[in-house]
């Protein structure tokens, strides 16, 4: 808001500085000093953070220049540096009354109102300051007012705005990175990968947006093409820490578990030993059956994050792994005490309790683990199927009851087919997948997985090969 230091050029910086200092700490007098040259004091003092200095500079600057506005701006500024919001609002109504509001004025009662997390008048003067901003300072406040609306999560005024700013200037990537990130707030991650992709049109260099898309192709699950976005990244810039440790997720989640450790390596090197990063290469070691590895690394992982639930998990996993569950599940209880809402914990704790043959602690296991996700298809499956070895009719009830609760699992009518046709309801399981058949055939073939002797059922055969 104020000048930009220009270090000590200005030959009277220095001995302003001095004829300040003596007064601040001695009580000296420091004399009559210009206007400009209070100014140029007063805003090397700000821009060094120097606030309850510049404040009795201030004060001293109105001594002698009472009529200056900018001086009362700048304590307006002051205050609002020191958490003195209400006085800064004050005092900044008070110069907007008694003169003609300036840009920066407008910029300062926006930001102060923002502090003070007043959203609509932060919006009402961020507008204002807009309007009387010259072109050069427009983008700053493009995003000022984008970044209000996101604060009050309005985030389609805020895409509003940003386009606006990418009109004015296609190089504000600052823009184009807050419009990527309301649409992902909005869920909308098609959009926010179009808006990287159309920057990097005619910004094909830029590091940041080649990141950036690469995160968006991750939140898809589009790994294959976050690879490749993050790979042009790295053309660009191969020094930047994250980027490797986000290819190696995406690596990790494409089972590419070697390529995985190559990356979680590489941003280690440059960004020294991460416990997430750690965790992560034990995970990779364990997929690859390589458990004297995982086990290094998971410890290895505590020994920087003692807190760290999907380290304990881990080593978890590597002791049931070795046939030592029952220390196996001391490990995983844990991780779901650090972690108390992780439906995957409570699914790998079921499937230890299951190995042991302690039903009880298998089916609440896994009746938390679908309490905080019930969306997972993998771990209803694996429920449905360990219920059906003793009950196919508490199998059966337990899926009518996820209907009745209206729990959304692709998965469950398959599941249901499967039961009704073990319990002898051949007609309505048959029925229930022709209806499946027709609303997402795909998912309806997944019935061959649940069940392969149905491959040899020829109703069934028929209606899936149509």
């Amino acid at each position: 808001m104020y000048d930009d230091d220009d270090g000590l050029e200005d030959g009277h910086l220095n001995e302003d500085l001095e004829r300040f200092e003596a007064f601040y700490e001695k009580g000296e007098s420091i004399g009559f000093l210009d206007s400009d040259r209070w100014e140029m004091l007063i805003d090397h003092l700000m821009i060094n953070g120097q606030y309850s200095k510049a404040a009795v500079c201030i004060e001293e600057a109105l001594s002698q220049f009472s009529y200056i506005t900018l001086f009362k701006l700048r304590y307006a500024q002051v205050y609002s540096a020191l958490g003195k919001l209400k006085e800064s609002i004050n005092l900044l109504n008070e110069i907007e009354r008694s003169d003609f509001p300036s840009f920066e004025l407008l910029l300062t009662k926006a930001s102060v109102f923002s502090q003070l997390k007043d959203s609509d008048n932060a919006i009402k003067y961020f507008k204002k300051a807009l309007s009387a901003a010259d072109d050069t300072d427009k983008d700053e406040v493009y995003l000022d007012l984008a970044m209000e609306y996101q604060n009050a999560g309005k985030y389609n005024l805020a895409l509003n705005v940003l386009r606006e700013a990418i009109h004015e200037n296609p190089q504000n990537e600052g823009a184009v990175y807050e419009m990527a990130h309301c649409y992902e707030q909005l869920g909308d991650y098609e959009s926010s990968v179009k808006c990287y992709s159309d920057f990097i049109d005619n910004n094909p260099y830029s590091f940041t947006a080649w990141y950036n898309l690469g995160n968006a192709y991750s939140r898809l699950d589009d790994f294959e093409k976050a690879i490749w976005a993050y790979d042009y990244g790295l053309l660009i810039n191969d020094q930047f820490g994250p980027i490797y440790f986000n290819l190696g997720n995406a690596y990790l989640s494409q089972n590419k578990f070697t390529m995985a450790i190559k990356n979680f390596n590489q941003c280690i090197v440059l960004d020294g030993e991460d416990p997430i990063a750690l965790c992560y290469i034990g995970e990779c070691h364990e997929q690859l059956g390589e458990l004297e590895l995982a086990r290094h690394y998971y410890q290895k992982s505590l020994e920087l994050a003692p807190l760290l639930p999907d380290a304990w998990l881990g080593l978890g996993i590597v002791k049931d792994l070795e046939g030592n569950t029952y220390e196996a599940i001391s490990l995983i209880i844990k991780a779901s005490e650090l972690d108390p809402e992780n439906a995957g914990i409570y699914h790998v704790l079921a499937g230890a309790y299951e190995k042991l043959e302690d039903f009880d602690k298998t089916k609440e296991a896994y009746e938390m683990a679908l309490l905080f996700d019930s969306e997972d298809e993998e771990c209803l499956t694996n429920y449905i199927s360990f219920l059906k070895e003793s009950s196919l009719v508490e199998a059966y009830n337990y899926l009518l009851e996820c209907e009745a609760q209206h729990i959304q699992n692709e998965i469950l009518p398959i599941l249901k087919i499967d039961v009704m046709w073990l319990m002898g309801m051949k007609t309505e399981a048959y029925d229930l997948f022709k209806e499946c058949v027709n609303t997402n055939r795909e998912k309806a073939l997944e019935l061959f997985e649940v069940n392969p002797s149905l491959q040899n059922v020829p109703e069934f055969v028929l209606l899936g090969d149509e």
